[in-house]
């Protein structure tokens, strides 16, 4: 009877060995991160961008002998670009899956559902492009962001129009999101700085088929700069628009976002030609690897990269960083890793400090760039650029009037 018993029981531990054993052996011998991003919905092309970068810089990190010998494992959840799957997803990777921290965060409405709920479970969660203000000005200490904060994407368009444009009147047209609606505002204000009047300032549900109402508002006003803080479909479609009802300002500008991605050229066609955007990153930029990662990504995926890659690609080398340097992978001690970051990537340097309302916020350069021939160009500041700003334009001859 006792030999029986024994044998059972022998038994019954090889079926545990065999059931739990080999999971847990590969958790033992990697760490993971979450990464929310928009898969899915009209965000999708942003996310993809983020998304491919992000599983690019993983590669090389695990094939460079990963977290102190440990594999980095990335958890990829799809936001749909909403913030209730946001937050929902995020609860799912800190109670479920067991994440050590999260990464990742597009849309600003999103992130800041998403970094709400890391703050309330102290999760690490270090965000690559959502840019609200509020996301790091609400006094979290577990939230912390690698790229600027959208009240200061316009910095170089400012210094832009103060040395060469010069315009005395703008029309601010913005999607109705927290991102929008905070680029508009804060743009609105430097063009109070600088004493250029704002002749309309509208906002504008995402998605929509037909702008031509307010582009007829705007060509009456007849402003000499048309600043749109646009997603790539509203982007291309408000160009395309403008270009049929021959809208001629002298410059049109565009807040990032949607104005800078490839899918901007090809969505828009001719009307693309010669506007310019505020942007974050440039491949030509004097950062160790940035031009390197651009080739890379290209002859991968075969398309070019914006900004919008660059962020997710040296936001998995800072999480790695992070992770190797924490003297465990409790919360506490990744925060402290946080704390302590100083280091380069090919976006550029990344440190979290503190300045005005913004805490645990890196501090970055925006730049300007315009489409010239069908390509991005770096076109600010001048000593920079790749080519020289074309300006003024002769829309109608641009667009093949």
């Amino acid at each position: 009877m006792k030999k029986s018993k024994m044998l059972l029981g022998f038994a019954c531990l090889l079926t545990l060995c065999f059931a739990f054993g080999p999971s847990q052996a590969m958790a033992a011998d990697s760490v993971k991160v979450g990464i929310v991003l928009p898969l899915t919905g009209s965000m999708a092309k942003f996310g993809e961008i983020e998304n491919q970068s992000f599983k690019m810089a993983l590669e090389e990190i695990n094939a460079a002998g990963g977290i102190n010998g440990k594999k980095l494992e990335l958890l990829i959840e799809d936001t749909t670009g909403r913030p209730d799957v946001g937050r929902s997803v995020v609860e799912k990777l800190i109670t479920k899956d067991k994440v050590v921290m999260i990464g990742g965060g597009y849309s600003s409405s999103v992130t800041y559902g998403a970094a709400g709920v890391c703050q309330q479970n102290q999760m690490p969660f270090l965000v690559n492009t959502g840019s609200a203000d509020k996301i790091t000005s609400s006094g979290w200490d577990y939230v912390y962001r690698l790229n600027p904060p959208v009240s200061k994407y316009a910095s170089a368009v400012e210094s832009l129009m103060t040395e060469v444009v010069k315009p005395k009147t703008v029309a601010i047209l913005h999607e109705n999101s927290l991102f929008g609606s905070k680029g508009a505002k804060s743009f609105s204000k430097t063009c109070g700085k600088l004493g250029i009047k704002v002749v309309l300032k509208e906002g504008y549900e995402h998605g929509g088929i037909d702008y031509k109402p307010v582009l007829s508002k705007i060509k009456q006003l007849n402003p000499d700069i048309v600043y749109m803080i646009s997603y790539i479909m509203d982007a291309s479609l408000l160009m395309k628009q403008a270009k049929e009802m021959k809208l001629t300002p002298k410059l049109f500008v565009g807040g990032a976002a949607g104005f800078t991605l490839p899918e901007f050229k090809t969505n828009a066609g001719v009307a693309s030609d010669k506007v310019i955007s505020a942007t974050l990153w440039h491949q030509i930029l004097p950062f160790p690897g940035a031009m390197d990662y651009y080739n890379k990504f290209k002859s991968r995926y075969h398309k070019s990269v914006d900004y919008h890659g660059a962020e997710a690609y040296a936001a998995c080398y800072v999480i790695a960083d992070v992770l190797k340097r924490a003297k465990s992978f409790k919360n506490t001690d990744i925060k402290a890793a946080l704390d302590e970051t100083d280091m380069m990537t090919v976006f550029g340097p990344v440190k979290f400090v503190t300045w005005g309302k913004l805490k645990n916020q890196n501090k970055a350069d925006t730049y300007v760039v315009q489409w010239i021939e069908g390509n991005l160009e770096l076109v600010w500041p001048a000593n920079l650029a790749t080519k020289p700003l074309v300006y003024p334009v002769d829309w109608l001859k641009t667009w093949g009037y």
